[in-house]
């Protein structure tokens, strides 16, 4: 009879503080990049239902607001829901004066006060003045002005907050992984070769 490796998942783990909060860190990322992967199918959509717009405009000489308005539903919910999965995958565009010239602490460190001074606060502002809003379409339960539009425009509004929800755990998990890298001990100082 041979022995076995214990699987990843019945391996003992370390469970230290470091292990807990990269653990949460992990948890909310695979929560955006699952979000981010239903979403992106949106993308798709949005194309299939713009080519069949311009095919009925131009080819029937007809139109529909209806889809007209799922263009701008899918497109809202794509870039509103998606934002946190480009976060978590750090693809969001950024001005790489700093970031670029350090090395992982210092990287960590921008990153940490990035997140609390500007992503955080941006989120809390977007999610406190959004809620009256999309607290006001869910009471009217708020649809299109036009007669053959899309009748929910209160659950688009809801992807506002939606979005700053997703933005904020994100900068969870971002702010989790900052402390992690600064809270390593520092090599400077100790072995520096090839310098």
């Amino acid at each position: 009879m041979r022995h076995r490796a214990p699987s990843p998942s019945t391996a003992p783990r370390d469970m230290g503080p470091a292990a807990l909060v990269s653990g949460l860190a992990d948890a909310i990322d695979r929560v955006n990049r699952s979000i981010g992967a239903v979403v992106g199918w949106c993308a798709l959509m949005l194309v299939l239902v713009q080519a069949g717009i311009v095919l009925m405009r131009y080819i029937f000489g007809a139109g529909s607001v209806f889809a007209q308005e799922a263009v701008l539903y899918l497109h809202g919910t794509l870039l509103l829901l998606g934002a946190a999965y480009t976060l978590s995958r750090d693809g969001h565009v950024r001005l790489d004066l700093f970031h670029r010239n350090f090395g992982p602490r210092g990287r960590a460190l921008v990153d940490l006060i990035g997140t609390a001074v500007l992503l955080i606060p941006v989120a809390l502002v977007i999610w406190s003045t959004g809620w009256g809003y999309v607290a006001s379409a869910w009471q009217s339960l708020e649809g299109s002005p036009e007669v053959s539009g899309i009748p929910a425009r209160f659950l688009l509004k809801s992807a506002i907050l939606g979005f700053a929800g997703l933005l904020l755990l994100q900068a969870v998990a971002s702010l989790l992984r900052a402390g992690l890298v600064l809270a390593r001990p520092s090599r400077h100082g100790t072995a520096r070769e090839g310098k």
